[in-house]
């Protein structure tokens, strides 16, 4: 670490304590609980809705940020995914976690007013509206630097802030069609396929959540915040990296290959004598040779097909058929237990009940059981990646519409009651009592 990065971040962090500790003249600012967090002190505005908005936050929550979020009255639609749990979204519990959680209408001039002072009271801004809403508001980015030269804004969308596709709608799973690696998923002689959770959303949120620290760490430095735009696109195509520069050099445009993965061999899913499917890699010619002696079969070192990873790429097929003859003699318990042994690289497919089950995520407590307020308790992802001096926390799972409303109006606002039930009443903010 350079001596300049490292004040950067002694100034960052001193910063970020003195103004969790100091009163603004809007009442006392609220100071999460618990261990001295990496993020401890830094206020965060999220206005972003469903997935990769909500998941930039909460990364920033788990590790200390005070993050408060705002959604509709009628609820942010993330709480219509996923299952439910005696009407609670058990979807929500986990992605709006350690998060005070304001309801406004941010239709309405009075909403916008509000959330335009939550804004200039914050070091970081996070939404995910299509680009050109905000600026309708007038809280985009331009115009409240120009109050607060300090706020850092991470804005999400489909297609980025500038160019010719940026007023597109645009999800997750659109952007990675536009990305090129819908393209390549899935099997060849079957149209492209999806993976099944929100990916591209997830990643986005990161690379916010990471440019957002970076803009802390650089506004130490300079005295001013700035805008990091992530593009839900750009994301997804992020993963693409090693095949630009390949088309630029000659021309080759990667394709749909199943569960193998082209110049990586052997990488691929087999059948097991049972049925259970069992992944290895082993492209190294070290981590190959003791694949050979898992299978009892030395004989594939010495055989110039395989002997060099450059050869077993060009007689992938023939090396494939060999694994796949092997692993369908022999269970998948049996299978695994020998690459293990012989230190391969290899997994059975696991279901969520295998998670649930497994003494590996029990024994780095991947899974944490927190209190929840109607339903009792609930189990959560933990949160990563793991520091071993200020590891991210839980503090609480994610609530109801509207919960916070009157304490955040109160403490950060310093509105007084008869000025909340008076936007209670104007339908601009809903109190508590909203839906889980």
């Amino acid at each position: 670490m350079t001596a300049d990065l490292h004040d950067a971040i002694r100034a960052a962090t001193h910063e970020a304590a003195h103004e969790a500790t100091h009163d603004t003249g809007a009442g006392e600012r609220h100071v999460p609980r618990g261990p001295n967090l990496p993020l401890q002190g830094l206020k965060v505005l999220e206005l972003g809705s469903t997935v990769a908005g909500p998941f930039c936050g909460r990364l920033l929550a788990d590790f200390g940020a005070e993050v408060i979020k705002v959604e509709p009255p009628e609820g942010d639609p993330l709480r219509t995914m996923g299952e439910h749990e005696a009407g609670v979204s058990l979807y929500a519990a986990s992605l709006l976690r350690n998060k005070s959680l304001l309801a406004v209408d941010l239709r309405c001039a009075e909403g916008q007013a509000l959330v335009r002072r939550l804004a200039l009271q914050s070091d970081i801004v996070v939404e995910n509206f299509r680009p050109g809403t905000l600026e309708k508001w007038g809280l985009d980015y331009t115009s409240l630097s120009k109050v607060a030269p300090r706020l850092i804004m991470v804005r999400i969308s489909g297609y980025g802030q500038t160019g010719p596709y940026r007023e597109r709608a645009g999800y997750g799973v659109i952007s990675e069609a536009a990305s090129g690696i819908r393209h390549m998923t899935g099997d060849p002689d079957r149209p492209p396929a999806r993976v099944a959770v929100s990916m591209t959303d997830y990643l986005t949120g990161l690379y916010g959540a990471w440019g957002a620290t970076l803009a802390v760490l650089a506004r130490a430095t300079t005295g001013r915040g700035q805008c990091v735009d992530a593009a839900l696109y750009e994301s997804a195509f992020s993963m693409m990296e090693p095949f630009v520069p390949a088309f630029a050099a000659h021309g080759t445009i990667p394709a749909r290959t199943g569960s193998s993965l082209p110049g990586s061999v052997p990488n691929n899913l087999y059948v097991c004598a049972d049925g259970g499917y069992i992944v290895l890699a082993a492209m190294a010619d070290a981590v190959f040779r003791r694949l050979a002696e898992a299978m009892e079969r030395s004989d594939l070192t010495s055989d110039a097909r395989f002997s060099r990873a450059p050869e077993r790429v060009k007689h992938q097929h023939a090396l494939d058929g060999e694994i796949a003859r092997w692993c369908a003699t022999l269970p998948l318990a049996d299978v695994e237990a020998r690459l293990h042994r012989h230190e391969v690289p290899a997994s059975r497919i696991f279901s969520m009940a295998d998670v649930f089950a497994d003494p590996h995520f029990e024994a780095r407590a991947m899974l944490r059981r927190v209190a929840h307020d109607k339903l009792g308790e609930v189990t959560l992802a933990a949160p990563l990646p793991n520091l071993s001096a200020t590891p991210g926390t839980i503090r609480h799972s994610g609530g109801a519409v509207g919960q916070d409303s009157r304490r955040v109006l109160r403490e950060v606002l310093a509105l007084s009651e008869s000025e909340i039930a008076a936007l209670a009443a104007s339908g601009t903010v809903l109190l508590e009592g909203g839906r889980s």
